[in-house]
């Protein structure tokens, strides 16, 4: 929450824009969380099993995961992809989404889901998740920020690291 908060706050004055937010995602699907990260690809549990998937592949979160509780969920429609062709859909994006692949701007959490959901469900996720990199970086400070933010994420030579998709 102090993220979220301080990102209203300081949005205006900085960008010259407000920003609800900056925007961690991840997909709940098949009773786990999937995201990226600075490990690659990993999942967690859900909360007290609060998540929901119904018969017909529903997904829906009901209520948090150990990443804490959502700002806001949405709910991206129904799957018809058997959980075991999604497994291996993952695994095929491991070194895509490698740690060494990360890129706080142009390669993140978010570009994650995206792929993830419209694999699942042939949905986009939200513009305002999508589009949050380029309006910040369409802004004076946010151009001056891009060098700065381009060395944190130097893309390197995979480091062959283990992700929590692997056995």
């Amino acid at each position: 929450e102090p993220l979220f908060r301080s990102a209203r706050q300081l949005s205006e004055p900085l960008l010259g824009k407000r920003l609800d937010g900056v925007w961690h995602t991840g997909v709940l699907a098949y009773g786990k969380e999937y995201f990226y990260g600075s490990l690659g690809i990993e999942w967690c549990p859900p909360v007290k099993h609060h998540f929901l998937i119904s018969q017909n592949k529903r997904l829906r979160l009901q209520g948090g995961t150990i990443l804490g509780w959502p700002d806001q969920v949405v709910d991206m429609g129904n799957s018809q992809v058997p959980e075991e062709i999604f497994n291996e859909y993952l695994i095929s994006l491991k070194d895509k989404y490698s740690p060494s692949c990360y890129h706080l701007l142009e390669h993140n959490c978010n570009s994650f889901s995206a792929e993830i959901v419209l694999f699942l469900t042939g949905n986009p996720i939200p513009q305002h998740i999508t589009n949050l990199p380029k309006e910040v970086m369409s802004t004076p400070f946010g151009a001056m920020l891009k060098p700065i933010i381009d060395s944190m994420s130097m893309r390197r030579a995979p480091s062959h690291a283990s992700s929590r998709l692997e056995p």
